[in-house]
């Protein structure tokens, strides 16, 4: 699947005036959209396995008509005093109308590199929500291995604590067993903060449970903070895993 991602800039007239960007680029195979409120992953043969917001999403056809279509991603920026005020992403749809008093320049399309490198700029100096909303589109990209650009994120103690912790989820969300190896590594640096190392717990918590679960085993036997201790002790409560419970049993019935 292929898509494309729009910049759009709008000028508002008025003492809080306003621009809008958008831009649009290609999004990566298995992600979906019905231009508004869905964005879904690990699309094939009609089913997706992941939705954006955590559901799962079928596309039963012989039940309801649904388009889910594979792009283009779509980020619209607001800025306000030359900031960015605020960031929403879509895939697929249409850009609607803008008002009258809207003076709007579309970007066009633009390459998912060029994309990904305005966006984690952005989400790099913007302290902002909208800084830690950029990280999403990234994910979304095209055709660029973003997973180790997220990885200096989450590292850069000069980056946003938000955006960072926005890195480790969305790493948590990549596949295979180098990402994993990689969030271990986050919750075992001694310079980062709890609450990043945290994040890294909850998104070990979403890999596959072959890669998940040992690694929060290990956490929870040897990590020397305690409240990271605990935290990957409740996700793998949340598991359902048989390893967890054996551990939750050794851990009980010490003497």
């Amino acid at each position: 699947m292929t898509g494309r991602l729009v910049l759009v800039w709008a000028l508002v007239a008025g003492p809080a005036a306003a621009q809008r960007l958008g831009a649009r680029f290609a999004a990566r195979p298995g992600v979906c959209g019905d231009g508004h409120s869905v964005i879904a992953f690990e699309c094939a043969g009609g089913k997706c396995g992941r939705g954006r917001w955590g559901r799962t999403i079928t596309l039963d056809r012989d039940e309801v008509e649904y388009d889910c279509e594979p792009g283009p991603v779509r980020v619209s920026l607001t800025m306000r005093s030359g900031r960015v005020h605020s960031l929403r992403t879509y895939v697929g749809g249409r850009w609607v109308t803008p008002p009258r008093d809207a003076v709007v320049t579309d970007f066009g399309t633009t390459s998912a590199r060029d994309a990904v490198d305005f966006l984690l700029g952005l989400a790099t100096r913007e302290d902002t929500r909208a800084g830690e909303e950029a990280i999403l589109p990234v994910s979304l990209a095209d055709s660029v291995t973003v997973w180790p650009m997220l990885l200096r994120l989450a590292r850069d103690d000069r980056a946003p604590q938000r955006t960072r912790r926005q890195a480790v989820f969305w790493l948590g969300q990549a596949a295979g067993d180098a990402a994993t190896k990689d969030l271990t590594d986050l919750v075992d640096d001694a310079d980062l903060d709890r609450d990043v190392k945290e994040q890294a717990v909850f998104a070990l918590s979403q890999q596959p449970r072959d890669a998940g679960v040992p690694a929060l085993i290990r956490i929870a036997r040897t990590h020397p903070e305690p409240g990271v201790r605990r935290k990957a002790l409740f996700w793998l409560g949340q598991s359902g895993d048989p390893r967890a419970l054996a551990l939750f049993e050794e851990l009980l019935t010490r003497p």
